[in-house]
């Protein structure tokens, strides 16, 4: 009977890292450029006391399979800084660590250097710098990424990408950074562009999430309950034996 204990122990863990994800994505329903968790579950391990009897396992455990690839939605925002990938393609910035990362969060602005940073405060790569007395007013980025000031070119929005972005690490604030599993950082393909005065909203449907999550609560419940019965088992077998 104790591996109903661990059969149920497990899928009570399973669901608990599930409902984790699915409260992240909830936190970020307003994050622009958020992509939300897929989770996925794997069976543990099975056995089989002696030839010709039935398998039994240990039940499941969750497996995070990587970030959504789907856009969201465009929202106007009016800022002319702000930016909007259509199609494949991150930012490159630079974070305070050093550590060069990727977002799709394109809401920039200008600091007291007369820099394009994000909302952070991080560095674009390669940066951009307004020339001194340029008035922060008259930046335009066209949907090649050219930015200019006035008439004068200042610089060029370089847009990259991963050969498989399932395998981005997550680092906070809608970054990631490339791993052996998501390959090299590339430039991407010409059919990707961007909207100057848009954002892109995370991708979360609220409403999906809520019905998942509830799902995950009832399974929990139900792993918890099995747990129970097993107890009441184990109590009865006590009382037979004594």
């Amino acid at each position: 009977m104790l591996e109903g204990l661990y059969t149920a122990a497990a899928g009570m863990a399973a669901q608990q890292t599930r409902l984790d994800a699915l409260s992240n994505d909830v936190a970020n329903v307003s994050t622009a450029g958020y992509k939300r968790v897929r989770i996925g579950f794997r069976d543990l391990l099975y056995q089989q006391d002696e030839p010709g009897s039935p398998r039994t396992g240990s039940g499941a455990a969750a497996v995070e399979l990587g970030r959504d690839g789907n856009e969201g939605s465009l929202q106007q925002t009016g800022n002319p800084l702000d930016l909007a990938i259509e199609g494949d393609g991150y930012f490159q910035v630079r974070r305070a660590n050093g550590q060069v990362a990727l977002t799709r969060n394109g809401n920039f602005q200008i600091d007291s250097r007369g820099e394009l940073v994000t909302s952070n405060g991080d560095r674009l790569v390669p940066p951009i710098t307004l020339p001194r007395g340029a008035d922060p007013r008259s930046v335009q980025i066209s949907s090649r990424g050219v930015v200019t000031a006035g008439t004068r070119r200042i610089g060029q929005l370089n847009l990259v990408t991963v050969g498989a972005p399932n395998g981005l690490q997550p680092a906070g604030d809608s970054y990631f950074l490339p791993t052996a599993q998501s390959g090299p950082v590339r430039r991407v393909n010409a059919g990707t562009q961007l909207q100057a005065g848009v954002l892109e909203a995370s991708d979360v449907d609220l409403s999906d999430v809520m019905v998942d999550m509830m799902d995950a609560q009832r399974s929990y419940s139900m792993a918890s309950r099995a747990i129970h019965m097993q107890d009441q088992m184990w109590e009865v077998a006590n009382g037979v034996k004594q």
